[in-house]
Order: structure tokens, then sequence, then C-alpha cells
């Protein structure tokens, strides 16, 4: 027997500026008029798109890839706290087994890393060298979900600070051949150098971008390069550079100089236009569920209430290609019992999450996610 009809009544946000008193969840999807027969079950409330988390790494975490119950947990984390739509910018944790389940989260799987052998994270990406890059970024293009991800900076321990781990001219066609195959890139950038190769090779999207400067954000405007900051991530920069101080004060002196500065760096960059997306970097060092939280970091870089909201729900899925609150859409909706745009610290505590038409209840794994 299938899961009865929902009416979502009250408020149902359908864009920044448009507003319904109703609508309803019937067979999954979104219908703008009531079922003729069967039951039905009414949400009251102000309804949302299902957030987005643009970058979140479902089954990863810091010592690599985990098991499916183990990945399990980090996806219902996200679904509780009303991400519904996550991308995952690179990770090598199969995720397929995802999309036949009904109540997990729509997951975009970037594949995996591309990066240098020892300039990441051990386990997490394929490490390789220039020569091979376009071959591996084809692969990636072929098997991911529509994004390949390059890993464009990370300590070089003969200089003693960030640096570009790709000749520019390799990057470029790496880049192009990720396009010729019909898919987008992005980049795994903390410092400035690695910023404008990957704006002169043409890539899509950036992931955390903090070395962000004038000349940077205005190319990164004209082109429409999005960022996702992943602020709650560049919070730990800091204790990065604590780590690395004793041998590399130059990289420690460099983080701290980024984390200084990554609200500004965000505003400037929204100021300029720069598309700028929601994600938490969850996975890894960070626990699921820390969407609301990222929501309200981007106030502090200048954001109004609005404009981070979009950030995580209209525009975001615009931006990944999958619909919001229309006819015949998915029935993915968040519902809350306050209005969200008036206190933005409802975000973190969901009164009804609807996944698929069915409602789920909110079972407080994101409580921590308090703003």
């Amino acid at each position: 027997m299938g899961a009865p009809a929902l009416h979502i009544r009250g408020q149902v946000l359908v864009g920044p500026e448009e507003t319904l008193g109703e609508v309803w969840a019937i067979d999954g999807r979104i219908s703008l008029t009531p079922p003729t027969s069967g039951e039905v079950e009414t949400i009251q409330g102000w309804a949302l798109p299902g957030l987005v988390d643009a970058h979140c790494h479902v089954g990863l975490e810091i010592e690599g890839a985990v098991g499916q119950d183990r990945a399990e947990e980090h996806a219902l984390a996200d679904r509780d706290a009303g991400a519904l739509l996550l991308r995952s910018p690179g990770s090598p944790a199969d995720t397929s087994w995802m999309a036949a389940r009904e109540d997990m989260p729509v997951m975009l799987h970037g594949g995996t890393h591309l990066a240098r052998p020892k300039r990441y994270l051990p386990r997490f990406a394929h490490e390789i060298e220039p020569a091979d890059l376009v071959e591996y970024a084809r692969a990636e293009a072929r098997a991911s979900d529509g994004w390949v991800k390059f890993v464009g900076d990370w300590i070089d321990r003969e200089v003693g600070d960030l640096a570009p781990l790709w000749p520019a001219d390799v990057l470029a066609e790496a880049v192009a051949a990720v396009h010729e195959e019909g898919a987008r890139t992005t980049a795994h950038c903390f410092a400035e150098q690695s910023l404008r190769d990957f704006a002169a090779a043409g890539t899509d999207c950036i992931e955390h971008a903090c070395g962000l400067q004038e000349d940077t954000i205005a190319r990164f405007a004209e082109q429409q390069i999005a960022i996702v900051p992943t602020l709650v991530n560049i919070a730990n920069f800091p204790k990065f550079a604590d780590a690395g101080e004793a041998k590399f004060p130059a990289y420690a002196a460099h983080m701290r100089d980024l984390h200084a500065r990554r609200y500004e760096t965000v505003g400037l960059a929204r100021e300029a236009g720069v598309p700028v997306y929601v994600g938490t970097d969850a996975g890894g060092q960070l626990p699921h569920g820390l969407v609301a939280r990222e929501v309200a970091e981007l106030t502090r870089a200048g954001f109004t209430a609005l404009e981070a909201i979009d950030a995580a729900t209209w525009s975001a899925r615009r931006w990944l290609g999958h619909p919001g609150i229309e006819e015949g859409a998915p029935a993915d909706l968040v519902v809350y019992a306050a209005d969200p745009r008036e206190d933005l610290r409802t975000l973190a505590d969901p009164h009804r999450v609807v996944l698929r038409g069915r409602a789920h209840e909110s079972l407080g794994r994101h409580r921590h996610d308090a703003v």
C-alpha cells in the first residue's frame, strides 16, 4: 500500500518572491491540485524545496571510504537536517546504492579526486602525474554524475606553502576534455594562484575559493564561475596552521590569513556577482547535517537571510539541474514550524522532511547544528 497523499499548506515558498498557500504530494510528485480520492495527510507550516548541500562526502571519513552502514548514517543525518539534494565533489566511496533507496537524499557523485602523489589526503584520490591527468579526467567524467574534481593546490613541502599541483597547459587540456565528455569541473583551491590557473582553464566551479582576490573575483564574475565556500570547514584553518607551524611557518601564516579574511572574501565575491552556493564539506573531519550552519555563515559574509536561503534552495537546485517546487517535480520539501526567512535558526529544526512524497520525522541527528 502506498503512502497517503500529503497536503502541505500554509506558506509554500516556491521562489524568493513567490509563495503558494498549498501544494500536494501525490505518488511522490508535486501537484498543484488535490487528489480526487484516497487518504490525505495535512502538514502545516512554511515549506521550502529540499535543501542542497553542494559539497559533502557521504561514505568518506578521515581514513578514506567507509562501509555502507556508516555511509547510511551520513546520508540520514543530512536528510534529517533537510538536505535532500547532495553533491559529492570527489570521493572514492561508491554511493550508487543510494539511488535505489526511497529514504535516501538524491546524490550527485563527482567521481574520485584527481591529485598528485603525496599532494593530498591519503586514500582520497587518484594520485597521478600530469602526463596522466587528461586520461583520468575523461574517465572520471564518464563515471561520475556530471562532475569531475581536481585538487588545485595543497602544501608543497619543498616550497613550504600551498602551491598549485598542475602545469597550466595540462590543466587547460584536462578541463577541456571533461567538457567534451559533457561534464563540469570543480577544484579544491585554497590559495591564490590555483584560482587564476583554473579560471584560465575555464572551470565551472571552485570549492573553498578562500584565496580569491580583486583580479580573480572580477574574472570569476565575468565567467560566472561558481564557488562553494564551505565556511564551516574554513573555520578549522587555525587548527591546520597550528599543526603545520613548526615545519612550515609560511604555510601556517598563509592559512591564518585566508581564515581571517574569509567573510570579506565571500562578501566581495557576492557583491561582484559570483554565484555562491551552500556546501558544508561534511565527511573527512566534519559531521553531516551542517547545512543550516553553513546557511547562517553566509549571513556573516553579508548575505541577507533570503539570499543565504536561496544559495541552498532555489538557485542551487537550478544550478545542479534539479527542480524545486513545481508541478510534476519530485516531492522533496522541508516544512518548518516558523518562517525561516524571519529567523534562520529555524532551518536547524525542520518540522517535517518530505522526501519523494513520504514524510519523515526529524530524529534530532542535526541538533548539534543549532545556529
